[in-house]
């Protein structure tokens, strides 16, 4: 649903397109905390990576501030997580030996979002309370995939498979990966839903130097440097009517441990987006 009707007058609605970012992206999640607090919600979400899953959250009628709830439960409670990012490898112990140079601690990217996604998020796309799309990438066809219809978690697992952190995820025979790897901001996939599209990048990072990073570190950098790249031009060939940037550049793509200092960081955001998009709906 859209604003609240105040008496006769037409009311302008919005739609939210959540980006990737890995653990910065969580700062999304005080942008929809703000939206709580101004008593509005769009009318449609787009999602990719990280976004993807938070968007599905609030998709099924999650506030933000349950969503945080979530992610810092599961951020506070590290023997848990580690043992369900354990039982979500993509290749079982007895299997080590045969991988190959298969990196045996990969993570299936279902099994990871069967282990972390909230419950109240559902199966399918028709069950959510605001419409949502979600974005893929084909690996072989070089192309992005877009879900909107169907089975839920599956798209959600595809959206986030980070190459080298998630296994891929085969649906109806493509090979899907990170979203990301192509549209790290979805905004364009709301063109013609809403009067506003507001869109939340994350992308930026890293912004500190902490001298010469170790080969895992440097992969993702590289991966969000790629990001911003993309963002940065999209935004050049036509940007949405609002765009959020939480200021948490300093954090890596792979602190979710952190998810509290992040939220932290975010938490100014909330002014500023309450601020500006009143005046965007006026």
């Amino acid at each position: 649903m859209g604003i609240r009707p105040r008496g006769r007058c037409a009311v302008k609605t919005f739609a939210l397109a959540l980006g990737g970012g890995g653990a910065r992206g969580l700062a999304q999640i005080a942008v929809i905390e703000a939206l709580d607090e101004m008593d509005v919600r769009p009318v449609a979400i787009a999602g990719v990576s990280v976004g993807a899953a938070i968007g599905a959250a609030y998709a099924a009628g999650m506030r933000g501030k349950a969503i945080r709830r979530h992610i810092i439960d599961i951020a506070h409670n590290r023997p848990e997580t580690f043992a369900r990012l354990y039982a979500a490898r993509g290749v079982a112990l007895r299997e080590l030996f045969g991988a190959g140079f298969g990196n045996p601690m990969v993570l299936d990217a279902e099994r990871f979002c069967a282990a972390f996604l909230p419950s109240a998020v559902p199966d399918r796309f028709e069950d959510l309370a605001i419409p949502l799309t979600i974005v893929a990438t084909d690996l072989y066809a070089r192309s992005e995939t877009v879900f909107a219809t169907g089975a839920l978690k599956q798209p959600i697992a595809a959206s986030m498979a980070l190459p080298g952190l998630l296994q891929p995820v085969v649906i109806e025979g493509r090979v899907l990966v990170d979203g990301a790897a192509l549209n790290p901001l979805p905004f364009d996939r709301l063109r013609g839903c809403a009067d506003v599209i507001v869109a939340v990048d994350s992308s930026v990072g890293p912004t500190e130097v902490r001298g010469v990073p170790d080969p895992w570190e440097s992969l993702f950098a590289t991966l969000q440097v790629m990001g911003h790249a993309i963002v940065s031009q999209k935004l050049e060939q036509g940007a949405p009517d609002l765009v959020v940037r939480p200021k948490v550049g300093i954090f890596r793509l792979l602190d979710f441990m952190r998810a509290s200092a992040i939220l932290r960081a975010a938490e100014p955001l909330k002014a500023e987006v309450k601020q500006q998009l009143s005046a965007l709906l006026a």
